[in-house]
């Protein structure tokens, strides 16, 4: 049977024309905003009331000064006037508030989806993805691009929106009150319009320059935080510091010239505004000199022409905010568009356990990201359920490759793997997964409790199993002897545990799935020999009755297995137990077991 990769996660995608499809791929975004349209909905409408309400007091200007030279159209006295202007201003703050709280909801509630979507993403791609997205990358688009986003959703697409009903509204009165003057104005437009679209694809392309060097720089800095003790042990501190810099001035350097664009566009608009609008009232002191405008008039009409001049800088502004966020919005749908390797549901109850009979058949396999590198070739292997078999071999060999296979991080190149005679590639990943538990070399646990940690095995497990758990990995003696018990916090990545507690943690987590198949990968390796002694009884309980493929270096710790497989160059070149192997006197294994028991 063969098996083809399929195409990869992390693949290209198609690049993107800067035109129209950009910006429709930029709107999907909007899809996290759906579930929250009703408040965005009132939110608009009094958004429209408040910029509406706000276009009546350059009117009320004019009047002002008609009224005070007594040639109003309208039987208003100024104190009539000055309490309907304290109405409109305590409406317009009632709007405003409840407007601002509408549009508040819905950006929080709707970055927030944004976010836990982005976060269940990443964590449901498969291996592959992360071997191909550095960590520091994938983190600042969970923040930096997001905050980015955060900050358009929240005011620039509010305040956009406003400019344009101000604009647009205060065009029309405009059109209605002086028709030349209007014309001269809105003669500026299309300079404004062609700038604005040059200075736009500019802008949008630093945008997204700076967010690449801001990646950069943050993946600079989580790779030194954790691998904060091979820093150290190195001295290499300075080295550290120059590299974060020299990321953090390349950020620097694009940011700069992101605040040029800006700052070059910012001067074209209110240039060209300030330019139009003492030229506008130029002409209309000179309509006022001629007797055709009163003086009313042309204050309503300088205070609107500046009101409009206002947003439409306010336009450019927030146009070229805009452009910036599609940058970060690329870089979210990137993501978010992926093929996922697992859904994120609830552990399925009618999930059939697994016997644990295991069947590599010709399997050929390179990692997708060292194509021209073949791993394994040809591997043939068959594990009986609750059989032990250890793979031992030289460093590169083969063996953790195929664990990595076995748990489904890769699809093979030729061949497959079969498990109680159906191939994984047919199951649910997430169903076959519940079958497997692994101790790896180095244990990693999270930053929490020894309680959290256990349970990350089997996280509806009550405090009697967890107890019985960490009993049978020989835990239970020392989580006792400190003074929170299963409440000690273990510190990050397990720092404040020696390295033989962690690993007895991660058999106790192991214990508590109750695998099917367990792998152990050099579990013991790294132990002193006091602790892999404690370790290596709690290891043999958790096999009992299991399907164990053991990856071991020290011969010592495989010598009661059932079988054992040497790999050699991606090839089983040996298969026996340990006497059989041992008296091959030309074979690998006994080569290596001369190193080991003979000259140890």
């Amino acid at each position: 049977m063969s098996r083809r990769n399929k195409a990869s996660a992390t693949d290209h995608l198609d690049s993107k024309k800067l035109n129209l499809d950009q910006l429709r791929s930029a709107l999907k975004i909007f899809e996290f905003v759906r579930p929250y349209r009703w408040r965005l909905g009132v939110g608009l409408v009094l958004l429209f009331i408040s910029s509406m309400v706000f276009m009546v007091f350059p009117f009320l200007s004019g009047e002002l000064i008609n009224i005070a030279q007594g040639k109003s159209n309208y039987s208003f006295s100024l104190e009539q006037v000055g309490i309907f202007l304290v109405i409109v201003l305590v409406a317009q703050g009632f709007v405003s508030y409840y407007r601002v709280q509408l549009f508040a909801a819905v950006s929080e509630r709707g970055i927030a989806d944004v976010r836990k979507a982005l976060y269940a993403k990443i964590i449901t791609m498969p291996i592959v993805f992360f071997e191909k997205n550095r960590v520091g990358d994938l983190v600042s688009r969970l923040t930096a691009d997001v905050e980015k986003l955060y900050n358009a959703f929240s005011l620039t697409i509010a305040e956009f929106i406003r400019q344009i009903i101000v604009l647009v509204s205060g065009i029309i009165i405009l059109a209605f009150m002086a028709p030349k003057l209007s014309l001269i104005m809105l003669a500026t437009f299309p300079v404004i319009v062609v700038g604005a679209m040059f200075f736009g694809r500019k802008i949008r392309k630093l945008s997204k320059q700076r967010q690449d060097e801001l990646a950069n720089s943050n993946t600079v800095l989580s790779e030194t935080m954790t691998t904060i003790q091979v820093v150290k042990a190195f001295t290499n501190e300075l080295f550290e510091n120059m590299r974060y810099g020299k990321s953090v001035d390349e950020t620097v350097v694009v940011s700069l010239k992101y605040a040029r664009g800006r700052a070059l566009f910012s001067v074209f608009i209110v240039s060209v505004l300030f330019g139009g609008l003492f030229f506008v009232i130029w002409m209309g002191a000179w309509l006022l000199s001629k007797g055709q405008m009163d003086a009313g008039q042309l204050v309503s009409f300088v205070v609107y022409t500046a009101v409009i001049g206002g947003a439409i800088a306010g336009l450019g502004n927030f146009y070229s905010e805009l452009l910036g966020s599609i940058g970060a919005t690329e870089r979210i749908r990137e993501i978010l568009e992926e093929k996922s390797e697992v859904k994120i549901v609830p552990p399925s109850k009618t999930a059939k356990r697994l016997q644990g009979d295991i069947e590599f058949k010709n399997v050929h396999f390179n990692y997708p990201t060292r194509e021209d590198v073949r791993v394994l070739k040809g591997i043939n292997l068959s594990v009986g359920a609750g059989e032990k078999v250890a793979l031992v071999g030289p460093s590169g060999a083969g063996k953790s490759t195929i664990v990595q296979l076995l748990l489904k991080f890769y699809d093979v190149k030729e061949g497959d793997i079969t498990v109680d005679d159906k191939s994984i590639y047919d199951m649910n990943t997430s169903d076959y997964r519940q079958n497997i538990a692994i101790v790896p070399q180095e244990v990693l646990l999270f930053g929490g409790t020894i309680r959290e940690n256990i349970l990350y095995g089997k996280p509806d497990a009550n405090e009697t199993e967890i107890i019985e758990a960490a009993t049978q990995a020989n835990a239970w003696s020392f989580i006792q002897r400190f003074p929170d018990g299963l409440d000690t916090i273990v510190g990050e990545r397990g720092v404040k545990l020696s390295g033989g507690q962690r690993q007895r943690i991660a058999i106790a987590r192991a214990i508590l799935k109750n695998p099917a198949i367990l792998l152990l990968d050099e579990a013991t390796s790294s132990l002193d020999a006091e602790s892999e002694k404690v370790v290596q009884e709690a290891l043999d309980k958790l096999m009992e009755g299991r399907t164990s493929i053991i990856i071991a270096h020290r011969l010592a710790t495989v010598r009661n297995v059932d079988k054992i497989c040497v790999i050699d160059g991606g090839r089983i070149v040996e298969e026996g137990t340990h006497e059989e192997l041992e008296a091959m006197s030309d074979g690998l294994y006994n080569s290596l077991a001369k190193l080991q028991f003979h000259y140890a």
